[in-house]
């Protein structure tokens, strides 16, 4: 379990090094579980949290990750040809999304950002929800009391505060549950993320802040928003934090597994930097080459979070040829309905721009609604359904 005494710990070890001469953090250990070519790596203090899952699990969370990539692509081939507006790619960001979805209890609640359609996906979302807004036939894909987990927030580091509130509201409860906040490295620069660490230092909400490193905020990299590493700047509020290879699915759940069990019990928020990589753009209206280095991209395609557990499960022997057949076919039938889905979503009509505004009635958007309706019935012949 990771301990306050465990925070303290690791901040002694990272000062190692920092002079004035340096003052930069150029190594820092990752927790790792599977290496990048595919190797069990034996970690007695981490491989305690992840002793219960069994083969057949290693293999399903093959298939998570091969299912979200698959969605991920065929999301981003159907804005590539009109059908959305915009995508934000997670190619490559599968194993810190899955592995840590998977370690939640249905109880617990998510407050995820706009890219981690993986989380969602294991929370129970329909892959077509998740691109409603997208498509621009909704505000927000799904409903969040139904599958504990929040819509995507655009907002850069908003989520944090969510998070960090409702881990308030569970200690008020009396609840052994979790709130647990997803964000980017470029979202630890944001005002929001900080007070969000303040409150939850504050309080000792149980709060778990998951920031995805994938190394580009947009355009700018992350050695130029934060002259130390990611998972250093919670212990300057008194969070313990641990930053483990977000391409190592195995080792994210158990990180994960440790840092829920630590808010179960009463003993605060925990940080966890999982250190990955944007293969693709930040999204489908950017372009990544016009700022990052090609050679990086291949060194960083040497350590595919799929690849390496795939590797694990061919040495195993537990990924035969029908079993991957499955996976692929698996992945095909869910991008197929997504497609078909998404390509004959119907219109909404335009009064429908008013609901859920407010989830009680409000006599200022009925106003609005009753001015644009009249509004509406004014063209001769036209329809609420069809006049726009």
């Amino acid at each position: 379990m990771l301990t306050d005494k465990a925070g303290k710990d690791a901040y002694e070890a990272s000062t190692t090094g920092i002079s004035a001469e340096n003052p930069r953090r150029t190594g820092g250990n990752l927790v790792q579980l599977i290496s990048a070519n595919g190797e069990r790596i034996s970690h007695p203090e981490f491989d305690l949290w992840v002793s219960d899952v069994t083969d057949e699990q290693l293999c399903s969370l093959y298939e998570d990750m091969t299912v979200i990539r698959r969605i991920d692509a065929e999301s981003t081939a159907l804005q590539r040809q009109g059908e959305l507006a915009l995508w934000p790619p997670l190619l490559g960001q599968e194993a810190s999304q899955i592995g840590s979805a998977r370690a939640l209890r249905d109880d617990d609640f998510v407050f995820p950002s706009y890219r981690d359609n993986g989380v969602a996906y294991c929370r129970g979302v329909d892959p077509l929800d998740m691109v409603r807004a997208w498509r621009g036939n909704a505000s927000f894909g799904w409903d969040p009391y139904r599958y504990n987990i929040a819509t995507q927030q655009i907002m850069i580091g908003s989520q944090t505060l969510h998070a960090t509130g409702y881990a308030m509201g569970i200690q008020n409860d009396g609840a052994d549950s979790a709130a647990v906040a997803y964000f980017g490295d470029g979202a630890t620069s944001e005002g929001d993320v900080n007070e969000a660490m303040v409150f939850a230092a504050s309080f000792q909400a149980p709060v778990v802040f998951i920031c995805q490193n994938n190394h580009w905020a947009i355009s700018e990299p992350v050695r130029l928003q934060s002259h130390i590493q990611i998972a250093d700047r919670a212990l300057g509020f008194g969070i313990p934090s641990i930053r483990v290879d977000g391409n190592d699915v195995l080792a994210v759940m158990a990180v994960t597994r440790i840092a829920l069990d630590r808010a179960r019990k009463g003993g605060g928020p925990t940080f966890i930097e999982a250190v990955t990589y944007r293969m693709g753009p930040h999204t489908t209206a950017d372009d990544p080459t016009r700022y990052r280095d090609a050679n990086e991209l291949e060194d960083w395609r040497a350590k595919d979070p799929i690849a390496r557990l795939k590797t694990l499960l061919l040495t195993k022997g537990l990924l035969t040829d029908e079993a991957e057949a499955r996976v692929r076919a698996k992945a095909d039938e869910v991008a197929n309905k997504l497609r078909s889905g998404c390509v004959n979503m119907p219109d909404p009509a335009p009064l429908d721009l008013f609901n859920h505004v407010y989830s009680t009635p409000n006599s200022w958007i009925e106003r609005q609604k009753d001015h644009y309706s009249r509004y509406l019935e004014s063209f001769s012949g036209s329809t609420q359904e069809g006049a726009l």
